[in-house]
């Protein structure tokens, strides 16, 4: 699944034409781009969807949606280590050539 995240504006800068920012999501940060909101600024709040700031939000809507998507395990599914969550997987499925052998 993927959600649209609220997250806080670290930092901004441009990268080839483009306006980036590193974006905190409950402590973890990720890049964004913000081309659809030229005018967002280091500090504000931002609905994130796939790598894209979508909508500005203000601070105690963005925590509270935070709050909430960390007690529902939703935050570690969205950017949870993929490789962790790959080790995870694989250690549910039997050796290979099991199923074969039965």
């Amino acid at each position: 699944m993927c959600l649209a995240v609220p997250g806080r504006v670290l930092d901004i800068e441009e990268r080839d034409g483009t306006r980036m920012a590193n974006v905190d999501f409950g402590g973890v940060v990720k890049e964004v781009c913000l081309e659809y909101l030229p005018d967002l600024q280091v500090g504000e709040y931002a609905i994130v969807h796939v790598g894209f700031a979508l909508q500005r939000l203000d601070e105690e809507s963005a925590k509270q949606t935070l709050e909430l998507f960390a007690t529902l395990g939703m935050l570690q599914e969205e950017f949870g280590d993929p490789w962790d969550m790959a080790a995870e997987a694989g250690a549910a499925l039997p050796p290979a050539g099991e199923e074969a052998r039965k």
